[in-house]
Parts: structure tokens; C-alpha cells; sequence
């Protein structure tokens, strides 16, 4: 008995000893030191343009739908005559129904240039939600310290910190090496294939191939990210794939007093309760894997000892991130039954009933793999399985943490936010930079601005809005990518 006892306590002491040792192992990953940026920005007159730009409600909407051109042509005038410098010298085209593309020749045709990629048009606002804005979404005010209005932070402050930077850059006479590249997508919220894949379509035809592309993405958090004491920023190297899956059930109608034991209705019922209680597989490998590494040596002895430790620990990890909606997503291909239809009057078997699945697809599985999932799970002849026609793509190719323009990314984001740490991650919802895969093996999401808590509610949602703080930070930043990559 003692023997049993000896050797159950050798045994756990040597494994502590080898999870301790795996935690202290640990090196950090951030770029130290860095010297913060000292480029100055009037962020309160570039706040009174971001306003402006807030007042052109340029709605895209989707295929089919009219957007409002003139909103769009209007803005588009507005930043021509707000920003000369950059009309003059980078030679704007517009490519498709209201897309811009600007170039900023190099002196170096040997270097591949670089594309900042923004967009021009915003979700809507429903009519019932108007009049619960602090300040009226189209509006344009600063007030508080804020920009507030649709776009302000989805994408319109983008727009204008890029703009703001270039024109900066040029009265100050200077010449890149590097090409720069500039495109703004008019339809992003809908799809970009009108405006970014059709931007991308036309530079793989030039044979335009890009060192590297950033687009919006992630930010810097605080308070997001448990276990993480600092601001974290988290650049997107991958994002999710999109498709729609449809099922239906046909059946014969007839009079609800003599139904039979399973409507169509109570088919597809079943058949989404069953997808429900059966998610594809759950992994914190991959993307994911890759920031829990970046962020470990950061954390507090325990959290980096499990996250050292991920041969042991993976299941609780996996466990604890499944818990919360926000980390659940990052780790799995996340499905949402998002449309339901079926029956006609009260007192009628439904001939039909249709459900819409929505799936945001994890690097690594494939829209095929949705599609035998679904089909797996739900195990009936009598439920249809179907793309839904419209968007859908998959995942993203996940770009490299080593190389040359992620360490760029990297050191310009510890000048601007010097109190941040730097992680790759997932982005979960879909972008305009998927459209350019096939133009970079470095394409990264970084929206560079700070956002707490309560403040991610706002994109999309009541009132939009940003710092006119994080509005100069914004500018700097792309001021100091810039040089960093094309002097």
C-alpha cells in the first residue's frame, strides 16, 4: 500500500515538475522594445471629415435591390475634394458600379506593392431603431468625444484614416519604394462581388500581385479576452468560410382533423434538433492554437502552464471556450438556424416547410464537409439538402506569423498601441480580403482602433460610433505601416 502510494506521489510530482518546466519554457513572442510613434495627427479636424463622410447614407444592398447611387457618388466627390493631394497624385479609378482604386506608383518595380483595402458602403438602419440613436445615424455629429453615425466604425473611419495618412504623406513630399495600392469596395456588406472580387478580377488580369494586403478585421481589445490583463491585438490571419444550407420537406396537405403521426413541419423540426445536439467537431488547433500560443507567455502562471501544456489540458480548454459564444466560434465550423417557413392557415397540413442553415466554415473543413455533415446528422430521406444560391465561400488560406509583413504589422502596432500585445487570430465573419487570396499569401484583418466590451454591440447595432482618440490612433497607424514597409 505504501509502495502504491510512494510511486502515485513520484508520479505526480514528475508530472508538475514537466508542467512547470513547459510553462517556464515559454518565450514571448512580442517585438521588444519599440519606440512609440510620435507622428502627429490633427485627430479633431480628421474627426470633423470622418463626420461628413457619415452623411452620405451609402446603403448597399443586396442583388436585385437599387442602392442609392447618389449617395455614393456624393461621398465619392466629397473625398476628391477633401483630399487633393491623394486625387491628384494616385490617379483614381472607379472599377464597377462605385468602387475606387488608387496607385501610388513606386520608385522599385522589382518590390511587389502593398493594398489597403476599406469600403464605402454600411448596413442599414431598421426604422424602428433610428430614433434610439443618441445622435441620428446619418447625421455626421461629434459630440462627446465621439464620432457618432453609421460607418463610424464599419468601415467609413478606415476610409478616412487611409486618406488621411496618404494625403499627410504626400504634402510632406514623400516617395515610396514600394507601390501602394488603395481600394474601397462599395457593396462589402452584401458580398463584394461587385466591388472587391471584381477589383481583384481586374489586377489578376493586369498580373498585380501584392507583398502583402490588409484589410478590416479585429482590433485591439480590452477586457475580451479572459486570462489577457492588457490590450490585446489580435491581426486575422485566416477568416471563415460562408454557405447557407437549405432543408426542406414535401409532403401531401390535407385537413389538420385527420393528420398523419408527423407533419412536414414536425419532419424538419426534428431534423434541426438533431443538427443542434450534433455541431460539427470542435478543435483548438489550427488559427486558434496559434493565438493561445502567442498570448501564453503573457498570462499568469496557471493559465500558462495549461496553455503550455496543451497534450494534457486541450479538452478543458476546448470545454471552457464551447462555454462562451464569442471563443465557441473560433474553434469550430459554427452553425445557426437562421429561417424557418411552413403551413398556410391553421387548419391545413403544410405541403412544405423549409429551414435555412447558415454555417461559418473553420479552416480546415470544406463546404463538401457541411454539406455530408448535414446530410449525416439529419439521416432522412424525407429532408432535402441544399446549398442556398447566393454568397458562399471557403474558409480562407490562413496566412504566415513569420513572415516579413506580419513582423511589419507586428512592430507598427506596438508603435501605435505600445501598451498592446500582438496575436494572430480567426476572424469569424467575412471580409473583403478573401477576395484576394490569389494575390498574396499575406492577407491580414487589423481595424486599427481600441474596443472594449460594449462597444463591439455597436457595429451593426444602435449607436455606431468612435473616439476621435481612436480615430488619430487609426491614422498613425497606417502612417507608420507605410513607411515601415515602402521607404
Amino acid at each position: 500500500m505504501k509502495r502504491g502510494l510512494r510511486f502515485v506521489v513520484s508520479l505526480s510530482a514528475l508530472l508538475i515538475a514537466v508542467l512547470a518546466v513547459n510553462a517556464l519554457r515559454l518565450e514571448s513572442r512580442q517585438i521588444e522594445p519599440v519606440q512609440p510613434s510620435r507622428i502627429e495627427v490633427d485627430a479633431a479636424a480628421a474627426a470633423g471629415r470622418l463626420a461628413a463622410a457619415l452623411k452620405f447614407a451609402t446603403v448597399s444592398e443586396e442583388a436585385g435591390a437599387q442602392s442609392d447611387a447618389s449617395a455614393f457618388a456624393g461621398l465619392v466627390d466629397y473625398l476628391a475634394n477633401t483630399y487633393p493631394a491623394v486625387h491628384r497624385m494616385l490617379r483614381p479609378e472607379k472599377i464597377g458600379e462605385g468602387s475606387i482604386l488608387y496607385v501610388w506608383q513606386g520608385s522599385d518595380n522589382e518590390l511587389e506593392p502593398i493594398l489597403l483595402l476599406a469600403h464605402l458602403d454600411v448596413v442599414p438602419v431598421a426604422p424602428d431603431e433610428a430614433t434610439s440613436w443618441t445622435q441620428p445615424p446619418f447625421a455626421g455629429k461629434v459630440a462627446e468625444g465621439f464620432v457618432w453615425g453609421r460607418g463610424a466604425m464599419d468601415d467609413k473611419s478606415s476610409v478616412i484614416a487611409i486618406l488621411e495618412a496618404m494625403e499627410s504623406l504626400l504634402e510632406r513630399g514623400y516617395s515610396p519604394r514600394r507601390s501602394i495600392y488603395i481600394a474601397f469596395g462599395h457593396d462589402e456588406e452584401v458580398g463584394g462581388q461587385n466591388g472587391a472580387a471584381r477589383i481583384a478580377g481586374e489586377m489578376a488580369a493586369r498580373g498585380v500581385n501584392f507583398e502583402w494586403v490588409l484589410d478590416e478585421g479585429f482590433f485591439v481589445t480590452e477586457g475580451l479576452l479572459p486570462g489577457a490583463a492588457d490590450p490585446v491585438a489580435l491581426v486575422g490571419i485566416a477568416e471563415k468560410g460562408i454557405v447557407s444550407v437549405a432543408l426542406e420537406v414535401q409532403a401531401a396537405p390535407g385537413h389538420s382533423s385527420v393528420p398523419p403521426r408527423h407533419t412536414a413541419i414536425g419532419i424538419l423540426a426534428a431534423a434541426l434538433v438533431r443538427l443542434e445536439e450534433r455541431p460539427m467537431a470542435a478543435s483548438v488547433d489550427g488559427v486558434t492554437g496559434q493565438m493561445l500560443q502567442w498570448l501564453a507567455p503573457e498570462m499568469p502562471f496557471l493559465q500558462r502552464t495549461v496553455f503550455a501544456n496543451m497534450w494534457l489540458f486541450a479538452p478543458l480548454v476546448r470545454a471552457r471556450m464551447e462555454a462562451v459564444p464569442r471563443t465557441a466560434a473560433t474553434i469550430r465550423t459554427a452553425q445557426a438556424i437562421t429561417m424557418v417557413s411552413g403551413g398556410i392557415k391553421e387548419n391545413v397540413l403544410p405541403s412544405q416547410a423549409r429551414a435555412v442553415v447558415n454555417f461559418r466554415i473553420r479552416p480546415g473543413d470544406r463546404i463538401e464537409d457541411v454539406i455530408s455533415h448535414v446530410s449525416d446528422v439529419v439521416d432522412d430521406e424525407r429532408v432535402s439538402v441544399s446549398i442556398l444560391p447566393g454568397l458562399h465561400s471557403e474558409a480562407s488560406p490562413v496566412s504566415s506569423t513569420q513572415s516579413q509583413a506580419f513582423a511589419a504589422l507586428h512592430v507598427t502596432i506596438r508603435r501605435v498601441f505600445p501598451d498592446a500585445l500582438v496575436a494572430p487570430a480567426l476572424v469569424v465573419g467575412a471580409t473583403d480580403a478573401r477576395h484576394f487570396s490569389a494575390l498574396s499569401s499575406n492577407v491580414y484583418r487589423f481595424l486599427p482602433i481600441r474596443l472594449g466590451p460594449s462597444d463591439v454591440a455597436r457595429i451593426h447595432g444602435i449607436d455606431e460610433r468612435i473616439s476621435i482618440a481612436d480615430l488619430g490612433e487609426a491614422i498613425r497607424f497606417y502612417r507608420e505601416l507605410v513607411l515601415e514597409t515602402t521607404r
